[in-house]
């Protein structure tokens, strides 16, 4: 099944917010076919630029020899800065599907009591960045930087558009979405690399759904989402810009009542969809996006990989977010499920 995404223009998101309310309503609110998110189009150009360049260093960053990238791996932040392959759990075993890079792109130094830092080591560590010179990834830091940066500022503008809506169904009414957003210090960024599937297991015809990312929520309040860029590897030369390998290729999201959607979002567009944290400040009156991604068939073993990027914007740790639970006490329960080195934190 595929369902049309509701879609506003940057523009009409600069100039006037006020005036999106109903589109706004009609993306994140509970009626059955609500899908949780909401592209923003027409962005300015130099968008297209960062996310082409970030994408494809995504790839040449998981092609550089192991020992490197172990290097850039922070075990004490339970791998959330810096380097992840093969870490999470999903679907009940280590996820060797994906690598993954964690950077916060607006704050590299968070600037909270050391005692807090030392409580929420993988909330607010320092940013771990590739060497200047590392060959095949000149230029990490300042594309990160500037593709996180550029999400953040959207889905700032956009936190604000919400605040109407968010505000009717909040449990504490002196909550401000833009603020819990713009103020915070835990704002994550995570760069995808997809690894093609192996030779020695192709995709069958009736792949699981969620066979690249197993079914899952952020636990953030808004995540901003590029669209993904697909790259076929070819020996000795640069990798090359294809179109997804499959019509069944790409992210999946179970509507509020329950059906599942494929998902396109347009190269020149972003997306942003509704987490737990959300959810929980609502107390379950707007809900967090269910989605996966989907391998499907590639023709003839082509080695194709799918590059993505992912900016979850959430409050700091302190913030109350339900009855029983603070963000970061919430956060820590995810981290447990998904990390065995959490559970000894």
């Amino acid at each position: 099944m595929s369902t049309d995404v509701v879609s506003i223009s940057y523009q009409t998101l600069v100039s006037s917010p006020s005036s999106l309310e109903t589109s706004i309503e009609e993306a994140f609110g509970s009626h059955p076919q609500a899908l949780g998110i909401i592209l923003v189009k027409d962005l300015p150009p130099v968008y297209s630029i960062y996310r082409e360049r970030l994408l494809k260093l995504a790839y040449k960053f998981a092609h550089l020899d192991e020992d490197v990238r172990e290097k850039y791996a922070d075990p004490g932040s339970i791998y959330s800065y810096g380097w992840s392959h093969g870490k999470e759990i999903m679907n009940g075993r280590p996820d060797t599907l994906k690598g993954s890079y964690y950077a916060n792109p607006v704050v590299d130094v968070p600037n909270v009591d050391p005692a807090v830092k030392a409580e929420y080591r993988p909330f607010y560590g320092d940013n771990v960045w590739p060497d200047g010179n590392e060959t095949g990834v000149e230029g990490f830091e300042e594309a990160f930087k500037n593709l996180g940066r550029f999400v953040f500022n959207v889905g700032c503008q956009l936190a604000g558009a919400c605040q109407p809506f968010v505000s009717k169904h909040l449990t504490d009414a002196s909550l401000s979405l833009p603020e819990l957003i713009s103020t915070s210090q835990t704002t994550k960024a995570r760069l995808l690399h997809y690894f093609p599937p192996s030779e020695s297991s192709p995709i069958a015809e009736d792949e699981p759904i969620d066979s690249w990312c197993g079914f899952h929520k952020d636990n953030s309040l808004l995540t901003g989402l590029c669209s993904a860029i697909f790259l076929r590897e070819e020996a000795g030369v640069e990798p090359v810009t294809v179109p997804s390998p499959s019509p069944t290729s790409g992210l999946y999201i179970r509507t509020r009542g329950g059906d599942l959607t494929k998902v396109s979002i347009p190269p020149d567009c972003l997306a942003f969809q509704t987490g737990e944290a959300l959810e929980l400040v609502t107390a379950g009156k707007l809900r967090a996006t269910p989605h996966c991604v989907r391998v499907g068939q590639t023709q003839g073993g082509a080695k194709i990989s799918r590059e993505t990027f992912a900016l979850f914007m959430q409050p700091d740790t302190h913030q109350r977010i339900s009855e029983s639970d603070t963000f970061g006490s919430f956060s820590k329960k995810v981290l447990e499920e998904h990390y065995e080195e959490a559970r000894v934190m």
